[in-house]
């Protein structure tokens, strides 16, 4: 290779290790250290990567259905009772043959149609030279001295100490709960500059609930309530409430509309209701959020993230975002693997596909349909984001990776709806945008650096 080839994955890895971003020379394809990303919004915190990782979930067996093992498991027992009983043979049973119904066979067709485009970047990735120095920065930075044993048992804790912001939230008193926000600063401890610590300095007292809450400061602020303190990055804010309250987002003037829209939904899900991980919403109540009026007048790019079920993704495309005025655009995904490099299952996996989806779409000014330019790039289709997933459902924040593609007026003003963590600059809504800020969630000082 020639030395301006080696500059370039150089600075590749220079800028992986300085952002969290890494962009495979595909073109089509990043990978993404999530704590590294994060990290950035802080002044004087960082996130715990073992924390953060630690509840991620194991990779699935490589079998290639769960109908063909059970196949197996009865042969196995009737070559056993064959053996057993060689006087009274058995009948062979017939093997049962799954046929997939119309909505499978649709999700089949559509799995079969993205499978290169992942297939490829994955194999991208594998083969750039760069990926093995990436995985060892993963490896390094992520702690992994802690045994995985004692990393789920102080995150446990974590999550015993954390409120339940959800069920705080349904009581009467919950307009009555109150936080204090703390500036933070550096104060030094010794003439010579050497050893400093955290000075924090009362600013405000404010409403918890139903009111938004708001980090001016270009520096980390921190918020003390229900026994517990939080961390917010810079320039963040959020606004935690139920679905009642959301119209409280619709900024006052128009021309203050959101220019990028992120949304996670707490989607139905039988496997997350029965395991009681976090309360779900009827799609039906998804109706009810006001997009047109949250989007700024100039437009504004709409990213939701979806399952793999079909009949999920045929409410999004048939009935939600008509009904929003979103048209549809790109789709992005997200490929999760192993802190190893490894895909947490085999691609073909019927029910536990490693991969996840998010629908990019627009809502456009009324002048766009008069053949008005388009101001702002345009994302390209199948994108893949390679990255080790974290606690269960936590998405890896891909928010900043958006702003090229937002119409309107720059810097964008983004909002995440159904928000369990902030984010520098943006405006978080949900029923628990704390949730990852807990304090115990973060070190003292940038230890990636």
């Amino acid at each position: 290779m020639g030395g301006g080839d080696e500059g370039k994955r150089t600075d590749g890895l220079e800028e992986f290790l300085s952002t969290g971003i890494y962009r495979i020379p595909n073109g089509n394809t990043l990978f993404l250290d999530p704590v590294r990303i994060l990290n950035t919004f802080y002044t004087f915190f960082s996130i715990s990567p073992s924390l953060y990782y630690n509840a991620r979930p194991l990779p699935r067996p490589h079998f290639e259905s769960s109908h063909n093992q059970e196949e197996e498991e009865q042969e196995q027992e009737e070559e056993e009772g064959q053996n057993n009983n060689k006087k009274k043979p058995q009948r062979k049973r017939k093997r049962k043959v799954y046929t997939l119904n119309e909505k499978e066979q649709i999700a089949e067709k559509r799995h079969k149609e993205v499978r290169p485009f992942l297939s490829s970047a994955y194999e991208a990735f594998v083969e750039d030279p760069n990926s093995l120095s990436i995985l060892q920065c993963l490896k390094e930075s992520h702690g992994c001295h802690v045994r995985i044993d004692d990393a789920l048992e102080i995150a446990d804790k974590c999550r015993e100490s954390n409120a339940s912001f959800v069920e705080l939230g349904k009581l009467w008193q919950a307009p009555l709960y109150e936080m204090s926000l703390y500036s933070c600063a550096r104060k030094e401890l010794s003439e010579n500059g050497g050893e400093t610590v955290l000075k924090q300095e009362r600013k405000s007292t404010l409403q918890l609930f139903n009111s938004l809450v708001e980090n001016k400061n270009n520096e980390d602020a921190m918020a003390e309530c229900l026994c517990s303190c939080y961390v917010l990055p810079r320039q963040s804010s959020f606004l935690m409430s139920d679905l009642k309250q959301i119209r409280q987002l619709i900024p006052a003037r128009s021309s203050d509309g959101y220019n990028l829209i992120l949304l996670d939904p707490p989607w139905e899900n039988k496997s997350v209701h029965r395991r009681a991980v976090y309360p779900t919403l009827p799609n039906r109540y998804l109706f009810s959020i006001p997009m047109r009026q949250l989007a700024h007048p100039e437009g504004a790019l709409v990213a939701l993230w979806v399952t793999n079920r079909e009949k999920l993704r045929m409410f999004v495309e048939k009935d939600l975002f008509p009904a929003w005025g979103v048209s549809y655009a790109a789709s992005l995904y997200w490929l999760k693997v192993t802190e190893d490099g490894h895909m947490l299952s085999k691609l073909d996996l019927p029910h536990h596909k490693p991969y996840e989806c998010i629908l990019l779409g627009y809502i456009h000014k009324e002048e766009s349909a008069m053949g008005d330019k388009v101001s702002h790039k345009m994302p390209l289709d199948k994108q893949v984001i390679i990255s080790v997933p974290g606690d269960h459902s936590r998405k890896p924040p891909i928010g900043n990776l958006l702003l090229d593609y937002a119409p309107g007026p720059k810097p964008v003003r983004g909002v995440e709806l159904f928000a369990r963590e902030l984010v520098a600059g943006w405006i978080a809504w949900g029923n628990e945008p704390l949730l990852f800020q807990h304090s115990k969630y973060f070190m003292d000082g940038r230890s990636q650096e």
